[in-house]
């Protein structure tokens, strides 16, 4: 009988993209999420090559653990947000093309390992912020099946939860993102519009601004205490136009970019030389409803200009 070979290190370190793509859906963070895919092949590497041998599935063991690490620093991530300065907004990520070699505009280089992010509608930031308003149960359950297109007798072995309890911790999440769900329109009016809102905010356009923000939109902030934001959502065109125009005057020389921010088109404000905040939007026919202005620098290694 021929002894039983170790599991092939390529198809292991293969699960690697699989497993940030999972993470950073369940945690909304890309520094979260490489940590909990280091712990994960920290266990992996941990057991004899007997033990890793006798694992079936090695993807599908990579898989479970991560999303039991996901599922237990979501947890302790709730009491953390709670004492967190502001608002808490998830880590905006950019289009493959423009992270190169770990940056913005770098190198020829592919970076590790956010070019490995699928930029689908999962990870827009309208979606993600709906993941934050779960429990962690439902979060997990609803990214794995409906994201992932686990079946639920796999779900409930990782979330620790019947079958039955986990379509249900499901369904409860498919209704938060339906009704949270807006309208999408095509790229090309999106990208339009933002460029748009870019040109009236460097006029500073108050009209042109309000113009472009359906009435009851709202902004929201994220510095984390670590630089100046809001502590709570601006509401309202006039308002957040107003306070448009206040940043701006106080940041003379500040540079709009448009940029894909999650998949959609956003902006990406340079100031003497550092990115300082990353914008994304979400649009409803031919208006702004909704904008996230992450300047929290912790999130933002990845926008650091070439």
């Amino acid at each position: 009988m021929s002894k039983p070979t170790e599991p092939d290190l390529s198809v292991i370190t293969g699960e690697r993209r699989h497993l940030i793509n999972l993470a950073y859906r369940l945690l909304g963070s890309l520094v979260e999420a490489e940590d909990a895919v280091q712990e994960t092949y920290a266990r992996w590497y941990a057991m004899t090559p007997q033990q890793q041998e006798a694992i079936a599935s090695p993807g599908a063991w990579l898989t479970t653990v991560a999303s039991r690490i996901c599922l237990d620093l979501l947890g302790s991530a709730r009491a953390r947000r709670e004492r967190y300065v502001g608002q808490w907004l998830p880590e905006p990520l950019p289009d493959r093309t423009e992270w190169l070699g770990g940056r913005v505009g770098g190198g020829p280089e592919s970076a590790d390992p956010a070019d490995q992010v699928t930029l689908d509608e999962s990870v827009n930031m309208a979606f993600l912020v709906v993941l934050e308003s779960m429990t962690p149960a439902e979060r997990v359950a609803f990214v794995l099946h409906d994201v992932f297109r686990y079946p639920f007798g796999e779900v409930a072995g990782i979330v620790g939860r019947t079958p039955a309890a986990c379509r249900q911790l499901a369904s409860s999440a498919r209704r938060r993102v339906g009704a949270a769900k807006a309208p999408v329109g095509p790229a090309a009016g999106q990208a339009g519009l933002v460029r748009n809102f870019k040109e009236a905010w460097e006029a500073r356009d108050i009209k042109a601004l309000v113009d472009l923000l359906d009435p009851d939109a709202t902004m929201t902030a994220d510095g984390g205490g670590l630089v100046g934001a809001v502590l709570r959502p601006v509401e309202g065109s006039e308002r957040i136009a107003q306070y448009l125009i206040f940043i701006a005057d106080k940041a003379p020389g500040l540079t709009l970019l448009e940029r894909t921010v999650n998949g959609l088109p956003g902006l990406v404000a340079q100031h003497t030389g550092s990115t300082v905040t990353v914008a994304a939007f979400e649009l409803t026919g031919d208006r702004i409803t909704r904008i996230w202005a992450v300047r929290n620098p912790e999130k933002l290694g990845a926008w650091a200009p070439a």
